[in-house]
C-alpha cells in the first residue's frame, strides 16, 4: 500500500481509511503497509504506530495485515516487528538488511533473531536491486526450517533463481512475486500470487490475474497479464512510488505526493503516465 499524504504532506488518514475499503471491496487477500511503496523510510516512529493502528482497526480481521517491518539493524527490526504484533498485525514483511551488505551467514542470523523473538508469521523480502545483497537459495532454504518464516517476496529478478527456490523449498513455502511484470511466470513455475504495487490502482484486475493462473486458466490469466504489463512497465518509469501515487491522483484516489528525497516526476514522464492511463478506462469502473 501507497502512504496517502494530504497537501501539508502529514498522513491522510481519512484517505488510507478509503484506500484500504476499496482494496478489500476489490478482493485483495491481504494488505501490506508501511513497506517501500509506503514510503517507509520517511514515516516517523508516531506516525508508524498510528498507521498501522488505522489499517488493523479498519481492516477489522476481513484480510491479513502484514507490515513492512524490516531495517538494517537486527535491534531496530525486531522492536518493529514486536510492535507490530502488539498492534495486532497478522504477519510482518521483513526486507534484506540494505547498505551493510550482510554476508549470507550475517542474512540467515538476522532473520533467525526477528524469528526468536516473535510469534507472527513472517514473510522474507529478497529485493537485491534495493539492498544490495541477494539472498541465496540454500540461506532461504535454511530459514524456511524456523517455524515462522514461512513466504518470500521475490524480486530478484532472476526467473532461475525463483524456479529453484519453488523446487527446493517445502511446498508449505509460499513464494509470491514481488514485481508485477513477473507474477504470471513465477506463478507458473508455482509461486502463489503478488505482493503488488499495480493494485493500488486496479487491484481487481490484478486479482484477477492471479485467481485465474491458481485455477489453471493460463490463456485467462496471460490476457490479463497482456492486458496489464503497460501499466505494470509505467509504475516504474520513476522510482517507486512516484508513478503509482501520480496515477493514483490522476485517477482521483487519495494519494498525494512524496516525501523528500523523492520529488515529482518530470513533466514528461508525467504526459506519458496520462497518456497511458487513458488505455485503461476500467480505472473508472473499479472506482464507482
Amino acid at each position: 500500500m501507497i502512504t496517502p499524504f494530504n497537501r501539508a504532506m502529514q498522513v491522510d488518514y481519512a484517505g488510507l481509511s478509503e484506500n484500504v475499503e476499496f482494496q478489500i471491496g476489490r478482493g485483495v487477500s491481504g494488505l501490506a503497509p508501511l513497506g517501500t511503496t509506503g514510503e517507509s523510510p520517511t514515516i516517523s516512529g508516531a506516525e508508524r504506530s498510528k498507521l498501522l493502528k488505522s489499517v488493523i482497526d479498519k481492516t477489522n480481521g476481513r484480510v491479513p495485515v502484514i507490515p513492512g517491518t524490516g531495517t538494517n539493524s537486527t535491534e531496530h527490526t525486531v522492536e518493529l516487528t514486536k510492535e507490530a504484533e502488539d498492534l495486532g498485525a497478522d504477519a510482518a514483511l521483513l526486507v534484506t538488511p540494505y547498505y551493510n551488505r550482510p554476508s549470507q551467514e550475517g542474512i540467515f542470523r538476522h532473520f533467525e533473531a526477528v524469528s526468536k523473538a516473535v510469534d507472527l508469521p513472517l514473510m522474507i523480502y529478497n529485493i537485491p536491486g534495493r539492498t544490495g545483497v541477494n539472498i541465496e537459495t540454500q540461506t532461504l532454504l535454511r530459514l524456511s526450517s524456523l517455524s515462522n518464516i514461512v513466504a518470500v517476496k521475490e524480486a530478484s529478478g532472476n526467473i532461475s533463481q525463483m524456479a529453484e527456490v519453488i523446487q527446493q523449498l517445502p511446498k508449505s513455502f509460499t513464494v509470491l512475486s514481488g514485481d508485477d511484470g513477473i507474477t504470471l511466470p513465477l506463478m507458473a513455475l508455482g509461486g502463489r500470487g503478488v505482493v503488488s504495487v499495480v493494485s493500488n490502482l486496479l487491484p481487481k484486475r490484478v486479482c484477477d490475474l492471479t485467481i485465474a493462473m491458481l485455477a489453471g486458466d493460463v490463456k485467462g490469466a496471460r490476457d490479463i497479464h497482456n492486458r496489464l504489463m503497460p501499466i505494470f512497465k509505467g509504475a516504474f518509469i520513476d522510482t517507486n512510488p512516484i508513478p503509482i501515487k501520480a496515477a493514483m491522483k490522476l485517477a482521483g484516489m487519495p494519494a498525494g505526493g512524496v516525501r523528500p528525497p523523492l520529488c515529482e516526476m518530470d513533466a514528461g514522464k508525467m504526459e506519458k503516465l496520462k497518456e497511458l492511463l487513458l488505455k485503461y478506462p476500467e480505472l473508472k469502473r473499479e472506482r464507482n
